[in-house]
């Protein structure tokens, strides 16, 4: 089941046209990312530091179906899924809610697991391969 976020749409997430500038979409999906690792039990503050890893995006694509403006109300939905021992998407799917929920745009990153010692390609930590949905974890 995907985690869900809610959010609302601030000033500063908006352009000069007072629409969310294109790139704050990706920052929204990710607040919604850490959200849900926390939400998990995952301590961000020291997960990484413990771990040796890093997990950064390989690969980012967006569909910008509708415009979000200030104060808009969202559920941003995260949805990971496991690609190998060492990598994993994640779908995003932002909804304007109100009156009649519309979805504003569909988001997917992929995600490399590379130690912090030799920027080599390693397994997911279990916890992490627990999160996304390994072979012995939870798919959310």
């Amino acid at each position: 089941m995907p985690f869900s976020y809610l959010r609302t749409v601030h000033f500063a997430d908006t352009d000069a046209a007072g629409v969310v500038f294109f790139a704050n979409y990706l920052a929204i999906c990710h607040e919604a990312y850490e959200e849900s690792l926390a939400d998990s039990g995952i301590n961000l503050k020291t997960f990484f530091a413990e771990t040796a890893t890093i997990v950064p995006v390989t690969k980012c694509e967006a569909e910008y179906l509708r415009p979000l403006s200030c104060g808009d109300k969202l559920r941003v939905t995260v949805t990971p899924k496991t690609l190998s021992n060492h990598s994993y998407e994640l779908r995003y799917e932002i909804t304007r809610l109100g009156a009649l929920p519309k979805v504003a745009a569909r988001v997917r990153t992929e995600h490399v697991c590379i130690s912090t010692t030799n920027r080599e390609r390693t397994p997911l930590p279990e916890t992490l391969a627990g999160w996304v949905g390994g072979p012995s974890g939870r798919q959310l």
